[in-house]
C-alpha cells in the first residue's frame, strides 16, 4: 500500500489569501443565518445563543452575536495566539455585520422551513470550514472547538456538535416544534460537513 507523505516544506496561506477567506467565510456564514432568521430558526453554539437572545429582547442579532463573543478571546488569546484571535475577531464582526445587511438586498417572500434549515446548515457549516482552513473560527463555541481540536486532538466538528445539542435543547421553550426540528436537522448537517473535511493533520496549506 503507497502512503502518502506531507510536503516537507508546507507553503502558508498568503496574506491577502486569508483575508479573501476570511470575507468568504463570513459571508457564507452570515447567509445561512440570515436563511435561519427568515424562519424564526436557531442554530446551534452562540450564534443559537444570539437567536435566542434576539427573540426574547428583540434587540438585533448582530449586535447580540457581537457582543457575546467578546469574552471568548481571553481564551483564544491565551491558548490560540494573537493572530487566531484577530482573525476570529474580524470573521465575528463581518458576520454580525452581514447577517444585518442581507435584508437590504433580497426579499424572501416564501420560504421552505426545512429547505431553509438545510441550505443555511449547509452554508454556515462550509463558511465555518473556510475561517478554520485559515486559522480562524467563528469566535464563542468555534473557539472552543478549535482548541479542542489543536490540544486534545479532538475533531472540532465533534466538539461543536455536542455544544450545538445543548443550545438546541434549550430551545424548545421558544422555537416552535417543526421549526426546531428543522433547525435540528440543519445543524447536524452543519456540523457533519465540519467533521468529514476538518480534520487535524490532513490540512497542509
Amino acid at each position: 500500500m503507497t502512503v502518502i507523505e506531507p510536503p516537507l516544506e508546507v507553503k502558508k496561506h498568503a496574506l491577502w489569501e486569508d483575508a479573501l477567506a476570511l470575507v468568504v467565510g463570513a459571508f457564507m456564514m452570515s447567509w445561512g443565518i440570515y436563511l435561519l432568521g427568515a424562519i424564526d430558526g436557531v442554530s446551534g453554539g452562540l450564534a443559537g445563543v444570539a437567536f435566542l437572545t434576539t427573540y426574547l429582547s428583540g434587540w438585533s442579532f448582530g449586535v447580540v452575536y457581537f457582543v457575546i463573543n467578546l469574552p471568548f478571546y481571553y481564551l483564544a488569546v491565551k491558548r490560540l495566539g494573537w493572530t487566531f484571535t484577530v482573525k476570529t475577531l474580524i470573521a465575528v464582526a463581518l458576520v454580525s455585520v452581514g447577517s444585518s445587511l442581507h435584508p437590504h438586498f433580497i426579499d424572501i417572500g416564501q420560504l421552505s422551513p426545512m429547505y431553509a434549515a438545510i441550505f443555511a446548515g449547509l452554508s454556515i457549516g462550509m463558511g465555518m470550514l473556510v475561517l478554520f482552513r485559515h486559522g480562524s473560527s467563528a469566535g464563542g463555541f468555534g473557539i472552543l472547538a478549535a482548541y479542542a481540536q489543536e490540544r486534545f486532538n479532538i475533531r472540532a466538528g465533534y466538539v461543536q456538535g455536542a455544544l450545538d445539542v445543548t443550545v438546541v435543547i434549550a430551545s424548545l421553550a421558544l422555537v416552535d416544534p417543526w421549526i426546531l426540528l428543522c433547525s435540528i436537522i440543519g445543524a447536524v448537517l452543519l456540523n457533519f460537513v465540519i467533521a468529514i473535511n476538518h480534520r487535524p493533520g490532513r490540512y497542509f496549506g
